[in-house]
């Protein structure tokens, strides 16, 4: 794809960003009131949503790189624009800055860990003329090159801990390797609160603030941002910026696409919008599925795939199973959103922690939240994902991608008996033991089936007299659909229309059509369906 503006996919630089002339989104208003008003901070947000640039931004900033910030030309005639930061009275002295940087982590390990933090630490001992003292410890070490670093330059020193985490996440369920992490990390950051004569500004980022675990006990002092509403956009891309900083990506996607500015629009937000990180509910987009798709000129899924650890998903494993039907408008306390992942123990904290489910509604009366799926990206992602435990037997995959194909072939032949056929199909090479399990368990890999290959599908569809067990919205129809589990399709069908489950959607415009079907435990599959406009 060629395009007139440069897309930083993979590019968590803020130096190499601005220099070599990509786009980026003008954070520095939240940067400037952050660093004004405060001095140590702690944000969690998902992976893939600008927390390493962010950090890189502040290192910048705080290195007094003002170039940096103001408007310029690049080497190759692109021009950068002047950010915020640069009108304000900022002045731009240069500070000492720590930054340690996990999310580079490969190998998870407590010889790894201290490796990586051994490289850090060395770095720095290097720069201000200290010599390595293993035998002292991390933390004496840490102490010594900020206690040096302010003594060197006069100035207080800037820390930066960016995804410290990640080799939490993924020593959950490993007591040896969880002990051993937790106590390097309290050990090394222990100290950072009696530094406070020494530091001018502290900035912790992570997923999780692992409340209980140890590694923040001593840094009670740390102002967690994570849900405050004024700093709800300082990571991820606001509908404003969307529509005013990258219109012209928008326009340009657009032309490649074949396709109209306000319908290039309406998928964006269908794919990437959704997410709310405070009880002020303003949408912010996926930024890395964002940038991915400028660039690439697709409206694709970019993010689940790579922002998904396989700690999570291991940990999903092992907790008590949750179906997709289960997520969409569960209600949870703010104290949820802070719990230790080794303390869990159903999957909600899990999913609204790494960005899989956010928060949709809050009932300011009760101080209650009502958490969902933020968008089609995620709702697919998620689907394709529980799919593997709902379903973990072998040899089911090639009836799923028959019956994908069958699904595709409906939306563009509306022939509905084909498709119910491939739906056939497809149960009977379920298992016995994995479809002995009712009426609920069709519906539920149904949904999750049809919502892994992107259908509009809404499950327990509410009405005023009642609750429909799926809708399925095709481009040129709407189809009810009932469920029955021995029980006759014409029960399923008078269940519809007793109950008015169509009714809601005749102001749509596309035409409706009443689904019954009927589920045998003798069979353990479909043995009937009807239908009716």
């Amino acid at each position: 794809m060629s395009s007139f503006r440069k897309y930083p996919v993979g590019i968590q630089s803020f130096e190499s960003i601005r220099k070599d002339g990509y786009v980026y989104v003008d954070k520095t208003p939240l940067i400037y009131k952050m660093i004004t008003e405060g001095k140590p901070y702690f944000l969690s947000r998902p992976r893939r949503f600008g927390k390493s640039l962010l950090c890189s931004t502040l290192e910048a900033l705080f290195q007094g790189r003002r170039e940096l910030f103001e408007a310029f030309t690049t080497e190759d005639g692109i021009e950068q624009p002047q950010l915020f930061i640069a009108t304000t009275n900022w002045k731009w002295e240069k500070y000492p800055v720590i930054r340690f940087d996990f999310s580079q982590g490969k190998e998870y390990t407590v010889a790894a860990l201290e490796r990586m933090i051994n490289f850090t630490l060395s770095k720095y001992e290097h720069e201000y003329g200290l010599t390595a003292a293993g035998e002292n410890g991390f933390n004496i070490r840490f102490i010594s090159i900020v206690e040096e670093a302010h003594r060197q330059t006069g100035q207080r020193v800037v820390v930066l801990v960016d995804e410290y985490d990640n080799f939490m996440l993924h020593s959950i369920g490993d007591c040896q390797l969880e002990d051993g992490v937790r106590t390097i990390f309290s050990n090394l950051f222990g100290s950072l609160k009696s530094l406070d004569d020494h530091l001018q500004f502290v900035f912790i980022t992570g997923i999780s603030k692992f409340s209980q675990m140890g590694i923040f006990s001593t840094l009670n002092n740390l102002k967690n941002i994570s849900m405050l509403a004024k700093y709800e956009a300082i990571c991820g891309i606001t509908e404003e910026e969307l529509t005013t900083q990258l219109k012209p990506d928008i326009e340009q996607l657009a032309q490649n696409r074949g396709k109209t500015l306000d319908a290039t629009f309406e998928e964006l937000k269908k794919m990437y919008d959704g997410y709310h990180f405070s009880r002020r509910m303003t949408d912010i987009y996926n930024p890395f599925s964002l940038i991915n798709a400028f660039d690439s000129g697709e409206i694709e899924d970019y993010w689940f795939e790579s922002a998904t650890p396989s700690a999570v998903i291991e940990m999903l494993s092992k907790m008590p199973p949750i179906q997709l039907t289960d997520i969409d408008g569960v209600t949870c306390s703010e104290e949820d959103f802070d719990v230790p992942f080794d303390s869990y123990k159903y999957p909600i904290p899990v999913l609204f922690q790494s960005g899989y489910i956010t928060i949709k509604e809050f009932d300011s009366e009760y101080h209650e939240y009502v958490l969902g799926l933020p968008n089609s990206e995620v709702r697919r992602g998620l689907a394709n994902c529980l799919y593997k435990y709902t379903m973990p037997a072998r040899g089911i995959d090639t009836n799923k991608n028959a019956l994908f194909r069958a699904y595709n072939r409906f939306g563009r032949s509306g022939d509905l008996a084909v498709f119910i056929e491939a739906v056939k199909t497809f149960f009977s090479g379920i298992p016995y033991q994995l479809t002995d399990k009712g009426e609920h368990h069709y519906h539920v890999v149904l949904y999750t089936l049809l919502t892994a290959f992107g259908a509009d599908i809404t499950a327990e569809e509410s009405t005023a007299k009642g609750r429909a067990d799926l809708v399925l919205k095709m481009p040129g129809r709407i189809y009810v659909i009932e469920l029955k589990y021995d029980d006759s399709a014409d029960a399923a069908l008078a269940q519809i229309r007793q109950r008015g489950y169509a009714d809601k959607y005749r102001s749509d415009g596309r035409p409706i059509t009443k689904v019954g079907i009927s589920f045998s435990s003798a069979e353990r599959n479909i043995t009937e369906w009807k239908s009716e406009e």
